[in-house]
Parts: C-alpha cells; structure tokens; sequence
C-alpha cells in the first residue's frame, strides 16, 4: 500500500538545523512506522507545517495540499496516512473531526506511530473517542496560550522582547545564571538595545516630519541617500523606505520611552490567526526612558502635525479617504492590483500627464514612484490603453479557446433562461390571493361592527389594505406587461457578437472586467520594458487558473512615453 504522512510542529523552531527539528524527527520515525507495515512512502506524498499552530486550518500549506489530494477523483493516490498523534491534524474539535472525516470517507486509513493505533470512524464509541481526544487536545491548546499570555505579560511588565525585531533597536539576548545540563548558557531573556545608526534615522524622520514634510517626500529622501531601513521581505515588500513604513515610525510611542503591550488579540477563540484591536484600557503601557530616542519635544511636534493633517484631509475630502478602494468599491482601472514590476516585484500604480488638453494614463511602478529611483530605478510608464488591449487580447486568444467559450455561451443561456412562472399561471396565483385578503377584510369589517377590540382590528385592517393594494397593483401591471418569449437561438447570436469584441467591451467596462480577471488569474502579471533603437518594448507574462501561460508584447515609439521618462 502506498502511504502519506503529515507531520506539524505549533512553535517555529528558529536557530536549529532541519535535521533536529520536530517535524523531521516526525518525518523519520513515520517512516520507519510505514517501513515496519511494508507499506510504501511516496516522498511526494509528505506533508509537513513548521510552526503553524493546530487551530490554524486555513493557512496551513501542508494541510492544505493533504486534503486536497485526499480529495482527488475517482480515489486518492495514497491508502494510509501515517501521523505521530491525532494533534497533529488539529488542535480544533469540530474542525479536526471534519478533516479526519473526510479522509476516512475517501477510504484512507489513518494511523498514529506513537501508539501503534488506527483511527477509525465506523461506531459510535469511535466517535466518542474520537471527541475525548480531541477534546484533550483543544483543552491542552487553550492551557498553552494562557501561559504563553502569562509569560509574555511578565516580561513586558519587565521592559523586554515579547516580539520581533524593531527598527532603531537591537535584540540583546541576556544569558542565564544557571547553565543547563550540558554546561552550556542558558537565555535568560532578550532586552532592547539602541542602535544608533537606525537611531540617527529616526530622528531625521520625525526632525523632517515636523518641519513640514510628508511620508513619501521622506520615504525617497532617505532611499536618496542609501539611509538604514527595515528589512525587506521576499516578494512583498522591496528595500527601502516607504511612505507606509514612515507613518509606522512616527506612531510608534517607544521612541519616546513608552512600550506598549496588548494592543491587538492575534487569535480568534477558535484559534485561528485574525489580528484584532483591544480596548485602550487593556493596553499595557511601560516606561523604559533608556529607550528614548527623540525627545518629547520633538515627539509632540510629530504628533501635533499628524493630527492636524488628518483633519485638514478629512474636511478637504469630505469625509472620504482616497486610495485603495474599500471593500465593495473597485478600481477604475483595469490591471492595477494584478499587474506588478517584474525588477523589483512591486505593484503597478496608475499616472497621469496632461497632453493636448487631455490627459494620458501610464502603468507605473508604485515602488519607483513612492519610494524613489533608489529602491527601483524602473519607472515602468507603460501606456494604459495598449497594454490593457495586448493583455486581454492574449488572454482571448491563449487561454479562452472556442470550447471554453461554448461552455460559457451554454451556462449564460441557462441563467437567461426565464425561471419565472407563465404569465397565466401568476395572474391567477395573483387574483386567488386578492380573493383571500378580500374575505379577510370583510370578517375583520364584521368584527368591528360586532364591538372587537377596535385598535387591534384597525392594525389588521391597515396590513390586510396594504396587501390588497400591492396585489392589485401587480395584477395591473401582469395585465398590461406585453411579454416576448424567449428565444434562446437570438440570445446565443447576440451574446457571440458581444464576444466578437471582447477586448473592447472590457476596457469599456472595467469594474466587471475586473471581477472576471480577479477568478481568472491566481497570481499578478509581471510586466517590464525594454528600449532598443529608439522604441520602448513592453512585454508582460501570466499565469490563468485553467493552467494556461500567456504573454505578449507592446511596441511603443519613443514620443508616445512621457517626457523626461
């Protein structure tokens, strides 16, 4: 038979080799598990999460890659998964029966090497087994964060590390007074220190935001002059300074001696990671005045700014914040979001110069724009109408071949298809109500005459009176609507001449557009340029979800670029 093995370690194991860690240890001896059965491992069909809590389902890359291949048609390509214990899968009760279900349904058997046991589902005390466990498990999840809040509470109530690296400090590490068992010094805890290069860059940050300028004006000054920044992270977020990462320094309260602790909840109750904002009055606020960088001058300078900033912006916009669209509103625009820089990974913005009285859109790179030529020297400037035309024309010719079309005509035919009942059919459903609520009126009229409670009868006789005009005023219309029947072939003729001009209607329609390209591409669509003999090449490349790679070309002459680009 052939076997699979999961393994998965909550606490990410920094500072030790691959060979000593948990998730290979589990690895290993799953294998040698798998190898005492005769059953055969597929390297293929290893699945391992390396410090991603149990609780976590949703982004958990092994775990996701398991079930899916559990759930491949017609049979899964692996008869046995092989884990150390049932934790492993999860440390969530409901979620963890789900999981475990489904693959038991899939027809795999699960074991756990640690106790030389299946799990299976096939009774009742199967399942109650299976809930005791995983109860265990969930109660032994909630006992590990109330001591990891405990211990984290100490230590900032002590002024040290309880998170990551900030910028302007260095992360200290305090030995022990007790080595361990092998002689070797131990980690007392890890403390703050001043790093004055990053220090002398925040207060040139907050000395340049008090004298009146902005986050991005000193995002490109400091990127100018090569300064210290935070550090980058791969494939997100390029070297250097940005207007964001700037805003971040001029908030941050323990450059003027205060830390903070407690602001955000990082979990949900169910365990799952979804940062939240506390209540100020649960926030932990600590003096640490060796840790002060600017002056409190200079700190209620910044502020004082930033204040009167935002509401200088707020009365000027109306109350509206521009930017990225909130959730419901989409882009005018129809790459931004799912283009990017192929030189430095950033996204594409959109820019604009006035020509002729007119203006005219480029594709820009957001990083050279708000970061200066020193984080991306390519300015990208792409003109917006023919890459969106050379985009959505490779897009129609190399991923939307005639069968998917003809699939997409059918589907479209079936939403148009009226599902609504016979005009006839509603015109007598319609008089038969008007019927009911008649002789409802009459009983209630009678009812009145009679001496009945009289508001609560005049309450009935209002929602009754109400009812009967809506009624009558739908029969009124069914009566007077003159209804076409629909003909699917003149349907399935207009909708191919609408695809006939697909790039076309796209651009003229690119809120909707937006929504197809947001299912259709999984990942952005990397675009650069090149200059060969006087005329600017842009060239781009993409990935669509059916599997489908496109690409193509845009040949601009040099006076169709911005001046000075």
């Amino acid at each position: 038979m052939i076997c699979a093995i999961y393994a998965r370690k909550s606490t990410e194991q920094t500072g030790v080799t691959d060979e000593g860690k948990s998730v290979t240890r589990q690895v290993e001896h799953a294998k040698a598990f798998a190898k005492s059965k005769g059953w055969d491992v597929n390297e293929d069909l290893i699945f391992v999460d390396d410090g991603i809590s149990g609780a976590e389902f949703v982004r958990r890359p092994g775990f996701i890659r398991l079930m899916n291949a559990v759930n491949v048609k017609p049979k899964p390509p692996f008869q046995v998964l092989v884990m150390s214990e049932e934790s492993r899968l999860g440390r969530e009760q409901i979620q963890t029966a789900y999981a475990l279900q489904q693959v038991t349904d899939a027809g795999v058997r699960v074991f756990f090497y640690l106790t030389d046991q299946e799990r299976t589902l096939n009774t009742a005390m199967d399942k109650v087994m299976l809930s005791l466990t995983n109860f265990a498990a969930e109660m032994e999840r909630e006992k590990a964060q109330q001591r990891v809040y405990d211990a984290m509470i100490r230590k900032a109530k002590a002024g040290h590390v309880t998170g990551g690296k900030v910028f302007g400090y260095d992360n200290h590490v305090v030995a022990g007074a007790v080595p361990d068992a092998q002689g070797n010094a131990t980690r007392s805890h890890v403390e703050l220190r001043i790093n004055e290069t990053e220090a002398d860059v925040v207060r040139k940050i907050f000395t340049l935001y008090a004298e009146g300028r902005g986050f991005t004006s000193i995002a490109k000054t400091l990127n100018a002059e090569g300064a210290a920044c935070p550090r980058p992270r791969p494939l997100t977020r390029p070297k250097g300074w940005a207007a964001s990462s700037v805003r971040q320094i001029i908030l941050r309260r323990l450059y003027v001696g205060h830390q903070i602790w407690n602001r955000t909840k990082k979990r949900l109750p169910s365990g799952a990671k979804k940062a939240r904002w506390r209540p100020e009055s649960q926030w932990l606020v600590i003096p640490v005045p060796h840790l002060r960088i600017i002056t409190p001058e200079l700190w209620t300078q910044a502020q004082d700014r930033w204040k009167n900033v935002r509401q200088l912006y707020l009365r000027a916009t109306n109350g509206r914040v521009h930017g990225r669209p909130t959730n419901g509103h989409e882009s005018r625009y129809l790459l931004t979001g799912f283009s990017t820089c192929k030189t430095c990974n950033g996204s594409l913005c959109v820019q604009s110069e006035r020509r002729n009285a007119r203006p005219t859109y480029y594709y820009a790179c957001t990083t050279h724009i708000r970061r200066g030529a020193a984080a991306c020297a390519e300015a990208m400037y792409a003109p917006m109408e023919a890459l969106d035309r050379a985009v959505l024309s490779a897009i129609e010719q190399d991923v939307l071949h005639p069968a998917v079309l003809t699939k997409a005509i059918q589907k479209a035919l079936d939403q148009l298809r009226p599902q609504d009942e016979e005009p006839s059919v509603q015109r007598a459903k319609l008089k038969k109500d008007l019927v009911k609520v008649d002789g409802a009126l009459a009983r209630l009229t009678h009812a009145v005459v009679e001496g009945g409670a009289l508001a609560t009868l005049l309450t009935e006789i209002k929602k009754y009176e109400d009812e009967r005009t809506r009624l009558a005023t739908e029969l009124a219309v069914l009566d007077g609507l003159a209804v076409t029947p629909f003909d699917p072939v003149r349907v399935e003729e207009e909708l191919r001449s609408y695809l006939k001009d697909w790039s076309g209607l796209a651009q003229r329609h690119p809120a909707q557009t937006r929504q197809i390209l947001r299912k259709l591409l999984p990942n952005r669509i990397r675009v650069w340029r090149e200059v060969r003999r006087g005329e600017k090449v842009y060239r781009f490349e993409g990935e669509a979800a059916v599997g489908k790679l496109f690409n193509g070309v845009v040949n601009i002459e040099r006076s169709g670029v911005p001046n000075g680009i």
